[in-house]
């Protein structure tokens, strides 16, 4: 479990850089803050919300925020279901993923900061606080998510951007603090799940991506997974990837992808073949699926790693030099024939005068 993070937001993308903390971190932000630990907490040690409740427990929890600064900050605060990226890299704070349709509860859904957002004066402090409200059913197993504090843009903020130049790169970062909250201690069975094999892209990069889904509210911890994808009804392998030391969190799925390091997609038919490890227990799955022409060749045109091919202007010479031929043939044939009529004539000329000369011998 990661404690706490930074996530530096660059121009339109999110790049997160997961820490673990041992003190408050502020150098790259204008306040620092330390979660004030709960008498319910799990493990003192921990510095992110880690919380043993019961059905229909209402609880405030507390973060204190710290201002170094000689200007006032503000602190929008939102709240996140844990999900899982393609990496396999459990992310608490804003994702292009999206919560799982197995999860029972999302955090978000059952923890609501008091305030939209919270002013923190210079040199001073102010407490973040945030409402819990556990449902009345029981469940099984983990919830988790985090709470993303970020600095409020303010105008003097947008003037300084707007003299930047347009393509210059700006850093922003924001605190996220864990949260994950059990009812009971009771082990939950793992279970995971080979949803979809699909052809994708990640970074302009064609990938075969297959889906692993967690369905269960638990970590899925120091994950292996070995993927191989043959043509179906062969054993060679075209494409295979293995990665280790993954994590997946509670009720979530991930695009696992395998890369085809710059070859071509082909159109077909394909197996994926594809073994899963997490702390001894293990799953092996295979699925057939197939790649259509048009998706083949949608995705070779705008992968950056397959070098284009030249334009093949063979058929094109060849008719190009099959139509000289043609003229220079016709033109040929047409000056002979030209050669031949005009020997004709100068024949028909000669047999002419002759029955003429001879004619004239006859009257004489």
């Amino acid at each position: 479990m990661k404690k706490r993070y930074l996530t530096p937001i660059i121009g339109i993308m999110t790049f997160c850089f997961l820490l673990i903390p041992t003190a408050v971190y502020g150098s790259e932000l204008n306040f620092s803050v330390t979660p004030v630990i709960p008498e319910n907490q799990a493990d003192k040690q921990k510095s992110y919300f880690d919380l043993h409740v019961k059905p229909e427990m209402d609880q405030m929890l507390v973060i204190k925020a710290n201002n170094d600064t000689d200007e006032e900050v503000i602190v929008e605060p939102t709240i996140r279901t844990a999900t899982t990226n393609m990496n396999g890299v459990v992310e608490y704070g804003e994702s292009n993923s999206k919560p799982d349709d197995t999860i029972i509860h999302k955090i978000e859904d059952i923890l609501v900061a008091t305030e939209k957002e919270v002013k923190i004066p210079a040199h001073g402090s102010s407490d973040i606080s945030f409402k819990l409200t556990i449902p009345k059913e029981k469940f099984q197993g983990v919830l988790a998510g985090g709470i993303t504090l970020k600095e409020k843009e303010t105008k003097k903020d947008e003037a300084k951007k707007d003299d930047k130049q347009s393509l210059a790169i700006e850093n922003k970062y924001a605190y996220v603090v864990a949260i994950v909250l059990k009812e009971e201690d009771t082990p939950v069975k793992s279970e995971l799940k080979l949803i979809d094999v699909e052809p994708t892209q990640n970074n302009a990069r064609n990938t075969i991506s297959a889906t692993i889904q967690n369905t269960k509210p638990k970590y899925m911890n120091k994950l292996i997974v070995k993927a191989k994808v043959m043509e179906k009804g062969k054993k060679e392998v075209m494409y295979e990837a293995t990665t280790e030391e993954m994590q997946m969190a509670p009720n979530t799925s991930f695009a696992y992808p395998i890369p085809l390091k710059g070859e071509e997609l082909k159109p077909g038919k394909y197996t994926l073949d594809l073994v899963a490890e997490s702390k001894g227990e293990n799953w092996h799955f295979t699925k057939d699926f197939e790649i259509e022409k048009e998706v083949a060749d949608k995705l070779n045109e705008t992968d950056v790693t397959i070098k284009k091919r030249e334009p093949d202007y063979t058929w094109l010479y060849i008719g190009i030099g099959a139509a000289i031929l043609l003229v220079v043939i016709l033109i040929i044939i047409y000056i002979i024939r030209k050669k031949l009529k005009a020997k004709e004539e100068e024949l028909e000329n000669l047999r002419n005068e002759m029955n003429n000369v001879s004619h004239d011998d006859g009257k004489e």
